[in-house]
């Protein structure tokens, strides 16, 4: 027996299931290109470089530095120094409020955008073995159907007939466990930005509150 006509074998609830399969296949390259390109990006080098732009007021510096930088922790950084650059009266305690809720309010849309789909695998992990138990149950109902009127070689029909059903379980959880898995690795490295996120925002509201307000103030 075949792919394809195993496939057959499980009848109309194999539809749903293989629609399932594209989706998941075409959400999982799609954040995986994203994840991909992301993790190419040198985090620790941007941190580096803005620590020192920042400690030498190169304010303008800063924000082309992170406008030419890609990904979600360069774009919550720029929006800090961009509500920082429109702060009139730069105090200490202004800046934390003031560019603080800026990069917060920035990091929950970058956030968003990272686990742009996620929710597709979430969602077919779950559904995809219920569809497949849907239709093992309707399989072995037909089955006993058949064996109630009396159908000759009732046995090996019944046994034929739930042999069938049970593709669409199987079916079911083999693409549950195509979700899942890749669910899993993404949301732990969607986890991973986040934290980067605040890590990044935590220190330049740091170096802008303190350093940077600070000499100014003196000065």
């Amino acid at each position: 027996m075949n792919l394809l006509e195993t496939i057959l074998k499980g009848q109309v609830m194999m539809v749903p299931l293989i629609a399932c399969s594209v989706i998941a296949m075409a959400v999982f390259t799609d954040r995986l290109l994203a994840f991909y390109a992301n993790g190419k990006i040198d985090v620790r080098a941007l941190r580096s470089q803005l620590r020192n732009l920042l400690r030498e007021h190169k304010l303008k510096e800063a924000a082309v530095l992170c406008a030419d930088t890609p990904g979600p922790i360069s774009a919550v950084l720029l929006a800090g120094i961009q509500s920082y650059n429109k702060l009139i009266n730069r105090t200490p305690e202004n800046t934390r409020i003031t560019v603080g809720q800026a990069m917060d309010d920035f990091s929950r849309q970058s956030i968003g955008t990272v686990d742009k789909r996620l929710w597709i695998l979430a969602t077919i992990a779950a559904a995809a073995p219920l569809l497949g138990m849907t239709g093992t149950v309707v399989g072995m109902i037909k089955s006993f159907q058949g064996m109630g009127e009396g159908e000759s070689g009732t046995a090996s029909v019944v046994a034929v007939g739930i042999s069938e059903a049970l593709i669409t379980t199987a079916a079911g959880l083999i693409i549950a466990l195509g979700a899942v898995i890749p669910y899993s690795i993404f949301a732990a490295k969607s986890d991973k930005i986040e934290l980067d996120i605040e890590e990044a925002a935590t220190e330049m509201l740091d170096l802008l509150a303190t350093e940077v307000d600070s000499e100014k103030a003196n000065a």
